[in-house]
Formats: C-alpha cells, structure tokens, sequence
C-alpha cells in the first residue's frame, strides 16, 4: 500500500461525501505521515512504513471496538467502521495454519529445542508486519508443548 493510493481514496471519499470513511481514511493518512516524520523520510515514505502504521492504526481500532461498552451502540457501530476500513488497506496477513507450516519448514531446528524464547526472537525477525504476533506467540507455544 503506498500513501498516494490513501489519498486518492480519500478524495474519492470526499466526492461521495461519505464523511465516516474519509474520517478513517484521513486518520490513516496523518498516522502514515507520523510515522514517516518520526522516520526522517518526509517526502518519499516506503511502502513497508505505510504497512506498519496500516497495521498499528489496525490494531488501535480494534482495541477500540473491544472496550467499547455494549450499551454505546451507535459508538460501536462506527468503531467497527473504521476498523473495518482500515482493515481494507492492511496487508494480507497469515493465517494460524500458514504460521505453523512457515515454523515448521524454516524454524525445524530451533523449534525442536521447545524454547519458546529463541523460537520467538527467530520468527518474529522474519514474520513481523506478515503475521499477527498474539498469534504467533499461540502457535509457538503449541509447538513448545
């Protein structure tokens, strides 16, 4: 995903005058732009940066749906909008079958030490931004059973 992509999305938003999606979109835009600042690179943001605050900005609506109190419908309702225009634009990430595979083929040798802190630190180095890391650490520790 690159950050002109987002803005072209946005305008479109703001043509259709749907203001709930042009609000996440703008708040994805503003995270990527922070993270770009924070960064150094202004100007020209990698794609890579634009996938990690994708997925940070991800991760924060979801929490939000999650502590979300049941009796705030409408709240609930446009929380789990945003996340799920944000999830949008995330990149693809693997699934809890496709991880264990990866582990497995790649990772055969540290995995059969059942450490799950050197198996972590190996795959985190390789999966993060491609897979969840809740899930990871479920799967490893099925593994180190």
């Amino acid at each position: 995903m690159n950050l002109e992509t987002l803005r072209k999305d946005m305008v479109a938003a703001m043509k259709a005058k749907d203001k709930p999606r042009k609000e996440a979109i703008s708040s994805l835009i503003s995270a990527v732009k922070k993270a770009g600042i924070d960064a150094g690179c202004r100007e020209d943001i990698p794609e890579e940066m634009v996938d990690q605050a994708i997925l940070k900005e991800m991760k924060t609506a979801q929490e939000q749906v999650d502590t979300c109190p049941a009796d705030r419908a409408e709240l609930l309702e446009e929380y789990r909008f945003r996340y799920e225009v944000i999830k949008s634009y995330a990149p693809a990430q693997m699934e809890k079958e496709d991880i264990e595979a990866y582990i497995k083929e790649h990772f055969a040798e540290v995995a059969a030490t059942k450490n799950k802190g050197q198996i972590m630190k190996a795959v985190m180095g390789e999966l993060k931004g491609k897979a969840d890391g809740k899930l990871i650490n479920q799967v490893v520790a099925e593994l180190c059973k």
